[in-house]
């Protein structure tokens, strides 16, 4: 079924449109623009040129999944497929299906949303020109990682994304932010060169680096032993990228010095070409391999899931100073426990629930670091003890729907049941209770056990940042100064009447959300709720895709 039927030939178009236009809208960008759009800012014209771009992009994206034939979500749909190095057998090889639409789709929104963020309150930084052509750039790498079928090309797209991120952290990012930006780099970099051996090694031995004919072999082409060596490098590679704990320790900081769209981008989107490779590539390509890694990786993710958590709870305490960014990106390491952890169990339930978190995730956790963003620059720090003093946010008194939507959420990533964070969580649970033929179903209820205490200890860690930053002290006589409060009028236009702004009488002005917030963050409020309530909308699409991953392309 369809909702509008778009013959093959304008699917095929959309899709490599999708792929192709963020990098020429990059190019142009750099460009000088053409007299007629100049206007009397040439910043926010280049501003205006992003959110253009992106919005396209969705728009294009939106109408691929409006003609995706929803009744065939296992069948690669809009493919391409050209030969581009015939030597080695190299093609230019695009389709989706049921695991990478939802994906794409989340892609080009969060990057229309940051744009346009962006073209209201750009980071302090160098050129806006740059700026705007590197989220282009990292853009249309990461919708390229879904929609590439080869798996040279697969590689290119997933390094792709490296040097925007660096240049984003390092030029556009707050305290210590070439250190963090060098350390991204080469972590990145080097799980990446051992994943391209990986790589080689499954295109040499097989014949073919075509991932829907190796997908359809389903390994049976490749030895025991190959299959083990290209899991450990292939992994590995992916790993670094996801992260899974103790491969994980370049996140902290990268989140931490990164602007706020960069956050949300890094989060959102960039976490999820980790384990999108593992579902992609490794359990359908190399499943003994899998299967001998999967105990392992398992336990590395229920590792991570306590990790992580316990990691927030030390920033969150009194005294730890702890800065916010910061307790956000662990709690990713956490988050894509669960998602590991839903790989691991190879069973059609464990990697649908993994899917889904992996959705849910880049819904929730993009819409905390826009807040956090927001809180940061309306106080000028992200200081969990400074938030939460005296003097600190009590965003409930201050700026309550600024308050209400932190809380919302923060309740969403703890996975209450009727928000999207619940969903995943739990069919990767119920997936570790009941593994894939071959795994130890002692070893995985016992990983379940950890990682449903994991969910007990997120809820914790984020109860206690809404109790501290949320509620508090709210007096007449505030101890903020003015430099304190300069933040807030801070950045490229705003829209006037900010709502929630409460009379300088009675406490320090705080602009409560504004309207271009609004515009960026209730979309993923909305979208997060309707995922959380109607979650066939994504399991109808990925779970006859995984199906048949799983049975060796076999429907």
């Amino acid at each position: 079924m369809t909702v509008i039927d778009i013959s093959a030939s304008v699917m095929q178009f959309l899709l490599a449109f999708v792929v192709v236009a963020p990098l020429l809208g990059a190019v142009a960008a750099l460009l000088p623009a053409p007299p007629g759009l100049k206007g009397k800012n040439p910043d926010q014209a280049v501003l205006r040129h992003g959110v253009t771009v992106t919005g396209a992009v969705l728009i294009a994206t939106i109408v691929l999944a409006v003609g995706f034939d929803h009744d065939q979500p296992a069948t690669m749909q809009a493919t391409t497929d050209i030969s581009w190095i015939p030597a080695l057998d190299v093609r230019i090889h695009l389709g989706i299906d049921g695991i990478s639409l939802p994906l794409l789709l989340l892609t080009a929104l969060l990057t229309f949303l940051c744009a346009l963020y962006s073209y209201f309150k750009l980071p302090a930084g160098p050129s806006p020109k740059a700026f705007v052509a590197l989220v282009l750039v990292l853009e249309s790498g990461t919708l390229a990682t879904f929609a590439v079928l080869d798996l040279l090309l697969f590689f290119l797209a997933f390094e792709m994304v490296l040097i925007p991120m660096y240049f984003l952290i390092a030029r556009w990012g707050g305290g210590q932010r070439q250190a963090a930006a060098w350390k991204f780099i080469l972590y990145t970099l080097l799980g990446s060169v051992v994943m391209l051996l990986g790589i080689l090694l499954i295109g040499l031995k097989s014949g073919t680096f075509d991932m829907v004919a190796l997908a359809t072999d389903n390994g049976r082409g490749l030895t025991t032993s190959v299959q083990v060596i290209a899991v450990l490098a292939i992994g590995l590679g992916l790993a670094v990228k996801t992260p899974m704990w103790p491969l994980h320790s370049w996140l902290p900081d990268a989140h931490t010095a990164a602007p706020t769209v960069g956050s949300v981008l890094l989060a959102g989107v960039l976490l999820k070409m980790g384990t999108y490779g593992f579902v992609r590539i490794l359990l359908p390509i190399a499943p003994d391999g899998m299967r001998t890694f999967a105990p392992y990786l398992a336990a590395f993710a229920v590792v991570g899931i306590v990790y992580g958590s316990l990691a927030c709870l030390a920033l969150a305490r009194t005294g730890a100073k702890g800065d916010l960014k910061r307790l956000i990106a662990y709690s990713s390491v956490g988050h894509m426990g669960f998602v590991l952890l839903g790989i691991a169990t190879m069973t059609p339930t464990g990697v649908n629930g993994a899917l889904f978190a992996n959705i849910a995730h880049g819904l929730i956790t993009g819409l905390l670091f826009f807040l956090v963003g927001a809180i940061k620059d309306r106080y000028g720090t992200a200081d969990l003890d400074t938030l939460a003093g005296a003097t600190g946010a009590a965003l409930y008194g201050r700026a309550p729907r600024l308050g209400a939507l932190l809380a919302f959420a923060a309740i969403a990533s703890l996975g209450l049941p009727g928000l999207a964070g619940f969903w995943g969580e739990m069919l990767t649970l119920f997936g570790a209770y009941s593994p894939a033929e071959g795994l130890s179903r002692p070893a995985f209820r016992t990983f379940m056990a950890i990682g449903a205490f994991g969910t007990l200890l997120t809820a914790a860690y984020m109860l206690i940042v809404v109790r501290r930053v949320c509620m508090g002290e709210h007096t007449p006589h505030s101890r903020l100064s003015p430099d304190d409060r300069a933040p807030q009028a801070a950045g490229g236009p705003q829209p006037s009447g900010a709502a929630g702004a409460r009379p300088a009488a009675t406490t320090p002005q705080l602009a409560d959300i504004q309207t271009y917030e609004a515009a960026a963050w209730i979309p993923l409020a909305a979208l997060t709720v309707l995922a959380g309530l109607w979650p066939a909308v994504l399991l109808g699409l990925t779970d006859p895709a995984v199906q048949k991953l799983l049975a060796g392309g076999k429907s």
